[in-house]
């Protein structure tokens, strides 16, 4: 399998990277993207020091900026011809105040969920082309809310509404996307979300307040966080299994429980098709970028 992992370098896109180059003797081939060209060529090294395996290679792509979604979409189309599968992971975590982007987005928004929406778009048609079953992964929870009248939080904002609010836009999204392809002949595309059950032990931790820390060492004596390393272990199945197992998950929203994958029942205001079209159309406008808008139009119209 050729897997995209977006935010590779850390957490839960790390984790499942470093599963994936080692599992089925090292068959896998990994593109992590990442901003750091010095901490993803580390990564790299640190993976194939550790796994044998040297199919793992970086695009670099800074999500704050929809300029570098672009170049990172060509860089991808000109380096490879297909992809078996994506997950849609890079997020920001924990900020002490509002960022707002070069574009002029919350960056909350922009990288947690806009630039990965034209990400994804642009990069179906390579999914298409998998011989195995293309899939996406999407990292999500099931807490949020759309802010429809302050989309970008400039009135009212706090780090944990523009986490969760990117949660709900990428849940929208993925049961949008399945909904255009579950009827199309012969097309056979998987679109999953997934949410991990506890919290992984990541570098977010190097980040959050002193009193966060001592909040998430006391969390993890009582088993509340998991490595990266299992978290990878519970997800690359998703990435691996045959394309009509595959299938069976797509449009859902799931979870590992008991040793087994298990349906999280969605939100209503998810499920609308009204305001999935409504969040389309405004993710859309707000990307406001030619080849991108082709492309929803002709899955629209399909």
């Amino acid at each position: 399998m050729k897997v995209l992992i977006t935010g590779g370098t850390n957490g839960m896109g790390k984790g499942v990277a470093k599963i994936l180059a080692d599992s089925d003797n090292q068959a896998h081939e990994i593109l992590v993207l990442c901003r750091s060209k010095e901490l993803g060529e580390a990564v790299i090294t640190e993976l194939v020091n550790a796994t044998s395996n040297k199919k793992i290679s970086i695009i670099l792509c800074d999500l704050t900026k929809l300029s570098e979604a672009k170049r990172a979409i060509i860089e991808i189309h000109d380096k490879h011809e297909f992809l078996d599968g994506i997950f849609i992971n890079a997020g920001l975590g924990y900020a002490a105040k509002r960022v707002e982007t070069e574009d002029g987005f919350d960056s909350h928004f922009q990288v947690n969920y806009l630039s990965q929406f034209m990400l994804t778009l642009n990069l179906l048609d390579l999914l298409k082309k998998s011989e195995k079953g293309g899939r996406i992964i999407f990292n999500v929870t099931r807490m949020g809310e759309i802010f429809w009248d302050d989309m970008q939080m400039n009135n009212k904002w706090n780090f944990e509404d523009g986490i969760h609010q990117a949660m709900v836009a990428k849940r929208m999204f993925l049961a949008k996307l399945h909904r255009l392809h579950r009827d199309i002949k012969d097309l056979k595309l998987s679109f999953i979300g997934f949410e991990i059950s506890k919290t992984v032990w990541s570098n977010q931790l190097n980040i959050i307040p002193l009193y966060m820390k001592i909040m998430a060492t006391l969390m993890k004596l009582f088993g509340t966080f998991i490595s990266i390393e299992k978290c990878g272990e519970i997800m690359s199945p998703l990435f691996t299994e045959i394309q009509d197992e595959s299938l069976t998950k797509s449009g859902k929203f799931i979870t590992w429980k008991k040793n087994e994958f298990i349906e999280i029942k969605e939100n209503s205001d998810v499920m609308n098709q009204e305001l999935q079209d409504r969040l389309w159309k405004i993710s859309l406008e707000l990307c406001a970028d030619e080849k991108t808008n082709q492309i929803a139009e002709y899955l629209q119209n399909k």
